[in-house]
């Protein structure tokens, strides 16, 4: 996590949380420059992490491309909460939709544009939310580090075959659908 943004400790806390009702151990890492994503990598890699979570901040975001290149380096499976790092070569992704948030954000401005007030306006949450893996990706790291999900559903492979978009109700075991219903398609 990034020690200068503003969100940094509440998105720590909320980990903290589901890390505590799952039985995970949590490594909290802290970088604010470059230098400091490269040592966390490195202890990362020494501590053998079994997985990376990295969190939605600007100064991560504005590196993206590096942060993916330690994680595939260090082979350390790596989750992103934006869809833009599993495009960019990272393993997933899970959050929000931003295109659908910013039609969202586009029709309440419209509606506060034809006279609604602003405190009129209920408070909405994003309702729509995206599970990209990066295929490719994925069958580049050893054999027997997967992920699975619940196994109602189907991944949909797209752009070539180099990364997929599933439900959260989806199970896909690196690139190979591991539900019935999604094998041999």
């Amino acid at each position: 996590m990034n020690p200068n943004f503003a969100g940094a400790e509440k998105q720590v806390r909320d980990v903290e949380a589901a890390a505590r009702t799952l039985g995970l151990q949590l490594i909290v890492l802290r970088a604010s420059t470059d230098r400091e994503i490269e040592t966390a990598f490195t202890t990362m890699a020494r501590h053998s992490v079994g997985a990376l979570l990295v969190s939605i901040d600007p100064f991560f975001i504005a590196r993206r491309d590096q942060i993916v290149a330690l994680a595939l380096r260090h082979t350390i499976p790596a989750m992103y909460l934006l869809r833009e790092f599993a495009v960019a070569g990272g393993l997933m992704s899970y959050g929000i939709d931003l295109a659908d948030a910013y039609r969202q954000a586009g029709i309440y401005t419209g509606r506060i544009l034809r006279g609604e007030k602003p405190a009129d306006l209920p408070v909405q949450r994003s309702t729509k939310f995206e599970f990209v893996i990066n295929f490719k990706t994925a069958r580049a790291y050893p054999e027997g580090k997967e992920s699975e999900g619940d196994s109602r559903g189907c991944a949909n492979m797209i752009q070539a075959g180099h990364w997929a978009e599933a439900s959260m109700d989806g199970t896909t075991l690196f690139g190979r659908p591991t539900h019935p219903d999604c094998r041999g398609g």
